[in-house]
């Protein structure tokens, strides 16, 4: 409960300098009264001013300092809640908010919006438009329940039932929602995109396994044909080495032929020449019986024998020279048959040394080729760590997977939770409990006020109204005065609600002018038979300008204008 105790102000609209004092507390019931521009109602604006920064009849900030000191405009009210002593401090030129418990300043770091929701979440636990329902029902700007929207009606009774804390639940678990569908957004595209590389890596794999397969199945049988072609040139090199054997041995039956033959041409050469000399004496001793030289005379028959003896000795080195010949040509044959050979060796060399070529060049595509199998069997092995690459990506989409699952479970325990919390969830059955209480405590004070109608909210706090005149009436189609019993009946109702609740229950009430416009002389007498008799735990402060009314009120304050200044009458 909140027990208002004092409230004071200065230079605040039409007040002076000097601090305008009310206590709250000290009397059951109040009458102030006063003229016209005395500064009665201005107690409702240091009031509403004091606690949420704004007046009461809707006055400008600028406008509510004091237009002839213009400035220390200043207001404090003091309070107690649950036995903390709180005091209020706020003012114009200079700006002061300062909140005071148990006599000590709080922090004054946090902005003024911050202490103003602090101060009404916290310590007054109700906003401007609540306050001004079960504290206040004035004639000036004073907007009753019943004209109020249906969001503003529905901010008043969260406010008295105490369950806004579920519209402040409801908007933690809206962002709750917003953040978790964000976070489910971001993980389905991260889900989406470690799929997309699972399915990538897979694909990388199997194509490296199959192209490595092949490649290997295409150098294996190239190989294979290589070996083939090799050995097919290994039988054709055994074949030409063979040969080469038999020539070559077949040449050493003819290597003499050469050194023969030049033996035979020398012997030939010499036999030639001697066969010359023969033939030379032959042809001196025929044609010469005297020495040319000596001029001597050749005896006939030295000189027939000496013929003869050419010609035997010819005949022998002919027949010699024949079968040099013979043999010559016999050598000179051996000696084309070698050449013949050399070529054909040489022929069957150059052959062996081609194909040992190939055979080398195949041999070393072999080995190249083996060389490259082993490397992509190698690189096959290597493939380890793609497939590792494979597992962790499968491992970190599972992660994400179970990420996933986990907040669509969460948005679904969200979802759950906000339709309860919704206007339509969890504080609708509460009011539904509570609209019968409402609905009885309303037409009691209505029947206390001698107003016998029907009057039921329901839960969109819409009003249905039976008379015993007449059915389906509004709040519209009263009077005046009839709907000021409404408003009061309501106000009274509020202030039960939360009594039984014990959340917004404060000791004050305050009317201003109510007696004067809408309430006859019957209904004021019945006003005052609640106020006194059934209204307990509320110190009631009634503006009028009705002066006659002194006698049935506990305490009369009185203000007055001295000087153009709004004062307390002594």
């Amino acid at each position: 409960m909140i027990l208002f105790k004092t409230i004071r102000y200065k230079n605040f609209l039409s007040t002076g300098n000097q601090f305008t004092e009310v206590k709250f507390d000290d009397h059951k019931t109040s009458l102030i009264i006063g003229n016209n521009g005395s500064g009665k109602s201005t107690l409702l604006d240091a009031l509403t001013f004091s606690l949420f920064g704004k007046s009461f009849r809707g006055v400008n900030k600028p406008q509510l300092i004091n237009s002839v000191n213009e400035k220390d405009c200043l207001v404090e009210i003091e309070f107690v809640t649950s036995k903390t002593n709180w005091k209020v401090r706020r003012g114009l030129k200079p700006n002061i908010f300062q909140i005071y418990k148990d006599n000590e300043l709080l922090n004054q770091d946090a902005a003024t919006k911050d202490q103003q929701n602090w101060l009404e979440s916290v310590v007054l636990k109700m906003n401007y438009k609540t306050f001004t329902q079960i504290v206040i029902l004035g004639s000036s700007n004073f907007v009753p329940f019943m004209q109020l929207s249906a969001a503003n009606r529905r901010d008043v009774i969260e406010d008295i039932l105490d369950i806004k804390i579920f519209s402040a639940m409801n908007l933690a678990i809206k962002d709750r929602l917003r953040l978790c569908k964000d976070e489910i957004t971001k993980l389905e595209y991260k889900k989406e995109s470690f799929a997309d590389k699972v399915l990538m890596q897979k694909n990388f794999i199997d194509e490296i396994e199959q192209l490595s397969k092949s490649d290997i199945q295409v150098k294996k049988e190239y190989i294979s044909s290589l070996i083939k072609e090799n050995d097919e040139l290994l039988s054709q090199s055994l074949i030409y080495e063979d040969s080469l054997i038999l020539k070559k041995e077949e040449m050493q039956e003819y290597s003499s032929a050469t050194s023969k033959l030049r033996k035979l041409g020398n012997l030939k050469g010499k036999i030639t020449e001697k066969v010359s000399n023969i033939v030379s004496d032959y042809k001196f001793f025929d044609k010469n019986t005297v020495c040319p030289t000596c001029t001597q005379s050749i005896e006939e028959t030295f000189r027939i024998n000496r013929i003869v003896d050419a010609q035997n000795r010819a005949k022998e080195l002919q027949s010699g020279l024949n079968d040099l010949d013979q043999a010559i040509k016999e050598e000179e044959e051996r000696e084309r048959h070698f050449f013949n050979l050399s070529e054909e060796v040489l022929k069957l060399t150059n052959e062996i040394s081609q194909v040992s070529t190939q055979i080398s060049g195949y041999q070393k595509q072999i080995r190249n080729l083996e060389s490259e199998i082993q490397n992509i069997a190698t690189k096959s092995e290597g493939r380890n760590s793609e497939r590792e690459t494979l597992k962790n990506l499968e491992k970190e989409y599972n992660v994400v997977l179970k990420d996933l699952n986990d907040k669509k479970d969460l948005l679904i325990n969200y979802n759950f939770v906000h339709n309860l919390l919704k206007d339509g969830g969890v504080k609708t059955q509460i009011i539904k409990k509570y609209l019968p209480v409402i609905n009885s405590q309303v037409n009691k004070y209505l029947q206390l006020m001698d107003f016998f109608i029907n009057f039921k909210l329901d839960e969109e706090f819409n009003e249905s109204i039976e008379s015993p005149v007449q059915e389906d009436f509004s709040y519209s189609s009263f009077s005046e005065g009839e709907r000021m019993r409404i408003d009061l009946a309501l106000l009274f109702t509020w202030r039960e609600v939360a009594k039984i609740k014990n959340s917004l229950n404060c000791n004050l009430i305050v009317f201003d002018e109510t007696f004067d416009s809408s309430l006859d002389v019957f209904g004021i007498e019945e006003f005052m038979k609640i106020i006194r008799f059934v209204i307990k735990d509320a110190n009631v402060f009634v503006i009028s300008h009705k002066e006659g009314m002194r006698d049935k009120f506990n305490n009369v304050i009185k203000f007055e204008k001295v000087k153009g200044f709004s004062r307390v009458a002594p």
